[in-house]
């Protein structure tokens, strides 16, 4: 059972771990600003087991005090190899900051969900701290807030540009994307005495040499250099040009070498490599992980960001969408790597195992959880494209759009005796299972979906179709909300098909470049009229590394380099942000003020005042809800009975 798993099944955190294990010496040491968890969906245990699986010794020291005399930093003393860095799995800001930029109470990658466990800029932090206790080691950093922040960004929280991360901290080398690959090539060439000085050309990692430096030689690359760091702080136009040229090398499948001057250095940042294939992703998810927190945690609490995926599998890596606010094509790359069924089914049954699994599987799905095994039906087509996204505008007739591959897994899966329900709880792209959208249909959309209605709904069905105006859409590199009236009336005709009660709960984002406050007035009233009162709503945050970023703090489109109309104003994100709560009694008058400011007093009886219509399609949706919870109570308690 995994609570009688001696200590030596996890990789050390202390130095007691580490003599345990009879070593002396260690030669890779892992920073992370994430409590440590030996599961596939934390980055830092993933990268940890990679390095064990290639004979070397390591140890990672989880959420470092920075404030204090820097123990933590000095208790496993002075790696063979490198320092490797990551800030965990969300970018520390994010983690930090809501999106009006207050302050968050609470962390979920932090033991009891406490904050205050990493400092802000993480990753910057702590290589600065080692380059001063170890000016002579190498810090390689990775991880999301390397990589995104790999070239000149714009940094929401400073509202200013920032310098490529290197840069700004001091490390040596940065591993971009997801890092297996690069991580793996840069351990064999130490292991074979490569100095870490001389490893300038292995692909998906960056390095700054000097600004007027020979660039390393690779007669298979063709080089990009991009518009100076300093030509960006002086011309936001600059800025806005250099994002197209970024986003397309990084979901090339043959790529250029991108280069950047920054002050007397020239950031070099190679090529990414190809996606992992099925033999390659497999191995890395296949690792002895314990799929547990270090036993250090017990008396700390629950970690939250674990408790909530401790009983997910994730099937493949990647995201051919393309949104203009979303980070996982920049990180991930726009091609699937899909696992094989074999090894899926096999963290299935290791599931299964754990000691406290009633059954159900919390997610089986991917960062899109219906695109499993999509691929380019032509790999030269693929070879030769440019665009961020395969299915915008159009959904790319060379992509396969099947869904029997994951119908057909979900059906294995569903066939083991100890899983008595596997939940889809990643978002589902509702525009690939509509005939209007995906003209590339086989067939299999109506049976896949079916699949999921019946057997893969835990209650409610999560989707993000973001807004309802064509217009802001195009921006977001999202389609028509026509097409969201396709699905909602498809999906509830399964639901009535099979006398289900399970309810559609839309996510929707305010203030995103494009939109107006007309449109969100539209927005409050179109889903309104469809009985919806929203829940699941954000206000736009700018990130490192997103069109829709880029847009936020230039005003330009970067592939067109025309005007977009952004909200960043307080006030003007509040007023959009207002329509999403028209249904509470103290905003009314707000609401009828600014309908009325803006022409389109017509929308005021159609958001206050016609309440009996609306009440009538909230009431049934309501009676859903109960009646969906009801059922998994009951259910619950039958479950209950038949064990006492």
């Amino acid at each position: 059972m995994f609570d009688n798993r001696p200590l030596t099944d996890w990789l050390p955190i202390t130095r007691k771990e580490v003599e345990m294990r009879g070593w002396d010496e260690l030669d890779v040491i892992l920073i992370s600003g994430d409590a440590y968890v030996d599961h596939p969906a934390f980055g830092t245990a993933v990268i940890g087991r990679i390095i064990e699986s290639e004979g070397l010794k390591v140890a990672i020291v989880p959420q470092p005090n920075w404030k204090d005399d820097l123990r933590d930093f000095k208790k496993m003393g002075r790696p063979k190899l490198f320092f490797g860095i990551s800030s965990g799995c969300m970018d520390p800001m994010i983690n930090h900051y809501t999106a009006s930029k207050r302050k968050r109470s609470t962390d979920a990658y932090t033991p009891g969900g406490a904050a205050g466990f990493r400092p802000d800029y993480t990753t910057t932090v702590y290589t600065k701290i080692l380059k001063k206790l170890y000016p002579d080691v190498p810090v390689l950093i990775g991880g999301i807030e390397a990589s995104l922040r790999r070239v000149t960004h714009y940094d929401y929280w400073a509202d200013k540009l920032f310098p490529n991360i290197l840069e700004m901290s001091g490390a040596d080398m940065l591993i971009y994307g997801m890092g297996e690959m690069p991580l793996r090539e840069t351990l064999r060439l130490l292991q074979k005495g490569v100095p870490f000085e001389s490893l300038t050309t292995i692909p998906q990692t960056a390095i700054l040499r000097g600004r007027r430096d020979t660039l390393p030689a690779n007669k298979n690359w063709e080089t990009f250099e991009l518009h100076s760091h300093e030509k960006c702080l002086r011309d936001k136009r600059s800025f806005a040009a250099n994002f197209k040229h970024i986003e397309q090398e990084s979901n090339k499948v043959n790529a250029m070498r991108l280069t950047q001057a920054v002050g007397d250095h020239m950031l070099i940042v190679n090529p990414p490599y190809p996606p992992m294939s099925e033999k390659e992703i497999d191995a890395s998810f296949d690792l002895p992980y314990t799929r547990m927190p270090h036993p250090k945690y017990k008396k700390r609490g629950s970690i939250p960001a674990y408790e909530m995926i401790r009983f997910s599998i994730n099937m493949h890596r990647g995201c051919f969408g393309g949104c203009s606010f979303c980070t996982i094509s920049a990180h991930q790359g726009k091609f699937i790597a899909s696992r094989s069924e074999e090894s899926i089914l096999k963290e299935v049954e290791t599931v299964t195992q754990m000691p406290d699994f009633k059954g159900y599987i919390s997610d089986l799905g991917g960062p899109s959880a219906n695109m499993y095994r999509m691929k380019g039906k032509i790999q030269e087509i693929c070879d030769r494209c440019v665009s961020p996204s395969c299915i915008h505008p159009v959904i790319c007739s060379n992509l396969d759009t099947s869904h029997k591959p994951l119908t057909e897994l979900y059906k294995k899966v569903d066939a083991n005796p100890k899983v008595k329900k596997a939940f889809i709880g990643s978002g589902i792209r509702y525009d690939l299972l509509t005939d209007s959208y995906n003209k590339n249909n086989d067939g299999s959309l109506d049976e896949y979906m079916e699949q999921v209605v019946c057997r893969h709904v835990s209650g409610r069905l999560k989707v993000a179709p973001e807004h309802t105006s064509d217009a802001t859409l195009r921006v977001m590199r999202k389609p028509s909300f026509k097409h969201f009236h396709e699905f909602k009336k498809k999906y509830d005709q399964f639901n009535k098909k099979h006398d289900l009660n399970q309810p559609l709960i839309p996510y929707f984002i305010s203030s995103h470049p494009g939109s107006t406050e007309e449109e969100m007035a539209n927005l409050a009233a179109e889903t309104k009229d469809m009985g919806f009162k929203l829940e699941q709503v954000q206000d736009f945050t700018p990130t490192p590394m997103t069109v829709a970023t880029v847009i936020y703090y230039t005003g330009l489109h970067p592939y067109t380099l025309k005007p977009i109309y952004t909200a960043k104003t307080r006030k003007e994100k509040k007023n959009q942000h207002l329509f999403f709560f028209w249904h509470k009694r103290e905003n009314h008058q707000i609401i009828r003020d600014k309908l009325k400011s803006i022409g389109r007093e017509d929308l005021i009886e159609k958001l206050i005042n016609d309440k009996k219509k609306f009440n009538k399609k909230v009431a049934l949706n309501e009676r859903k809800i109960t009646t969906a919870k009801n059922k998994f109570r009951e259910k619950k308690r039958r479950r209950k009975n038949r064990r006492i």
